[in-house]
């Protein structure tokens, strides 16, 4: 099964009950747990989620999600080429004029097959990808 990509704002809408997407997000996630789907991310992803978190109250939980995420080999680190071409789409606007750390989620989403990101974010959407809440 390929596995789903977690974007950082699909972390920050489960963990933070005051996101506008927090209901969205936490219904969506539970059916897809339900339904057995595997995630991963990225070690880009979790950097922007832990600079969000640093004073929120589920800095905790972003630990702990880390650690598990990595003992089960589902967080990726992106390549030199996944920079590369991260930085390459960044500097043409590419995707709505995402972000850098979008983009390298991108690269390494190709790279890996994955099409589709536990995100709100239309950057995946403009990029190609589908997203689930």
């Amino acid at each position: 099964m390929t596995p789903i990509f977690i974007d950082t704002v699909g972390f920050l809408a489960l963990w933070n009950s005051r996101d506008q997407w927090n209901e969205r997000a936490t219904t969506a996630f539970a059916k897809l747990t339900v339904g057995g789907a595997d995630f991963c991310t990225s070690s880009h992803v979790m950097l922007e989620c832990g600079n969000a978190a640093a004073r929120m109250p589920f800095r905790a939980d972003l630990i702990e999600v880390r650690e598990q995420l990595r003992a089960d080999g589902k967080l990726i680190v992106p390549t030199e080429a996944d920079e590369t071409a991260a930085w390459t789409a960044y500097a043409r606007g590419e995707a709505a004029d995402a972000g850098i750390v979008d983009h390298v989620s991108f690269a390494v989403m190709r790279r890996l097959g994955i099409t589709q990101a536990f995100t709100n974010d239309r950057h995946f959407r403009a990029a190609g990808f589908d997203i689930l809440f």
